[in-house]
């Protein structure tokens, strides 16, 4: 290959060398053509600690600069991203690495000695750390392996690196999330058509001028996904390490920021700030906001709205074996109250009741669902059976929801989330909805809990705004308005904090584990 592929790193480092493609949180500038010159010394210094095309190397790592050269020398060698959740603990790190094969390890942990103590009789090509000084024998820094390289100038195949994502392990041991390069190459002009029409979703006009705000973890496929569009396009990217909302506003208004992809919880947050604080900075540069990875409520919509804008909302569905789904726009996103939107091209859903039957429109079932990107196993597993991929390639999400009759998307709840009491099913996410609408209420989580008699009780665990103060039976009283009373909470726990994953994405599963502890079952 003589040239770059229009829109790769290397194109860009070609076309604008010494504009910023990276800008951290402290305005440290990474150029496009430092970035591509990195990235060939890194990938040359992986290649000579034997990493080869199809590998596997696992990068643990917040958000940061060097996760960017990391992941395009890995495009330059043509090997996989394992990505790692910097929260996870050594040992279950040590299961991700062993289950997947991986060859090497990047992480950046602030005390490289213990995470490697915890692990160094893993046989491993190589480790190497990010950002930290220390002397540990047989550990490179990722800085001193670029500087001391010399590397020839490579070129991506300007395809994008695979990335393994696990499963959160819900159920069972994590499992790795991937599509291999045969069925990429088999499916690639209905991913393209896929990917060109996610594009034509997003009614933002294409600019040299814009720039990504990214607050999304590098170790879950959104943020990556927001990234890699905005610099195949030769935006810039301003990266906040971890999320704080007024730090957010304050970027958005220094850089002028025009696209933000976000989860609900980020936008709570945000919501939550003083008045005074909310007025102090100007958002108006936003011509794109998105929200996914969880239900965003409608009070949620129409403060979003108030604030920034009448026509940057957008709502985002999709999940790790599937891919994104759907996208609802600005102009439907009131129209159509609680819908996701419409399938993108070469997507297709199936709504079907519990023994595979399909729906009619506008009654809720299971989701079933074929993609582009939809998988046909995880990593180094057999292929998915029958009761998870069908014959024609339809995957069970585990989502339940229902089509309206324009083709619109809605997700009511999680089927695992389902509460079945006295034998009636009560999803989760309507009393949430109500509960949510309380001016006291920051976030809301509801599951079922055992009783004896009717199997499970509905229980819901309140984390109030800042300042807020609400007593148990007055939120009774609230929910009474709008919820029939089977399906009132029979208690509501007042919280100082849910628990939530990186995404922002409650963890139920915590907060039903004291009660199901000694129960034959756990749901």
């Amino acid at each position: 290959m003589t040239k770059p592929i229009a829109g790769s790193l290397e194109y860009w480092a070609q076309q604008k060398p010494n504009e910023p493609a990276i800008i951290d949180e402290s305005g440290n500038e990474l150029t496009w053509k430092d970035w591509n010159d990195k990235a060939n010394q890194l990938a040359e210094a992986f290649i000579q600690k034997g990493i080869n095309p199809l590998d596997i190397v696992a990068v643990r790592s917040h958000i940061r600069k060097e996760w960017f050269i990391i992941n395009r020398a890995f495009a330059k060698i043509g090997c996989s991203t394992l990505t790692v959740n910097w929260r996870l603990t050594p040992s279950e790190v040590r299961y991700m690495i062993e289950d997947s094969g991986a060859k090497a390890i990047v992480f950046d942990d602030e005390d490289p000695v213990s995470f490697t103590n915890e692990l160094k009789d893993m046989n491993l090509n190589a480790w190497l750390t990010i950002g930290t000084n220390h002397s540990i024998p047989g550990v490179d820094r990722i800085e001193d392996i670029i500087s001391r390289t010399t590397a020839p100038l490579r070129f991506a195949d300007g395809k994008k690196v695979p990335k393994i994502v696990y499963t959160s392990g819900t159920t069972g041991k994590p499992k790795g999330v991937h599509l291999p390069l045969t069925l990429l190459k088999e499916r690639e002009k209905e991913i393209t058509e896929y990917m060109l029409d996610m594009e034509k979703a997003k009614k933002v006009s294409p600019s040299p001028e814009n720039k990504t705000l990214l607050t999304l973890p590098l170790h879950h496929g959104a943020g990556p996904h927001a990234a890699e569009l905005a610099h195949s396009k030769g935006n810039t990217v301003v990266l906040l390490k971890r999320f704080n909302p007024e730090r957010s506003l304050q970027l958005i208004e220094q850089y002028k920021i025009s696209t933000w992809v976000t989860v609900p919880t980020m936008l709570k947050r945000v919501a939550a700030l003083p008045k005074e604080i909310l007025e102090k900075y100007d958002v108006s540069s936003i011509t794109f906001l998105s929200c996914g990875a969880a239900p965003v409520s409608s009070v949620l919509k129409q403060w979003a709205i108030s604030y920034f804008g009448e026509n940057v909302l957008y709502e985002s569905y999709g999940s790790s074996e599937t891919g994104l789904v759907s996208l609802i726009p600005p102009d439907m996103i009131m129209v159509k109250l609680g819908s996701s939107g419409r399938p993108y091209k070469n997507v297709h859903v199936s709504v079907r009741d519990e023994q595979g039957n399909p729906l009619p429109q506008g009654v809720p079932g299971e989701l079933w669902i074929k993609s582009p990107m939809t998988i046909e196993s995880y990593l180094n597993r057999e292929p998915l059976g029958p009761d998870t991929l069908d014959k024609q390639g339809y995957f069970r999400v585990g989502d339940v929801g229902y089509l309206d009759e324009d083709g619109y998307l809605y997700i009511t709840d999680r089927k695992k989330d389902m509460i079945i009491s006295g034998g009636v099913n009560i999803y989760p996410a309507e009393i949430e909805s109500v509960l949510l609408k309380h001016p006291a209420i920051q976030d809301v989580a509801v599951i079922g809990i055992p009783h004896d008699d009717f199997g499970e009780q509905v229980k819901a665990f309140c984390e109030l705004k800042t300042g807020a103060n609400i007593s148990e039976n007055e939120l009774h009283e609230f929910s009474k308005k709008e919820l029939a009373v089977y399906k009132l909470p029979r208690s509501i726990e007042i919280v100082q904090e849910l628990p939530r994953n990186t995404m922002g994405k409650l963890l139920k599963n915590e907060l039903r584990a004291q009660y199901w502890r000694e129960r034959e079952r756990n749901i």
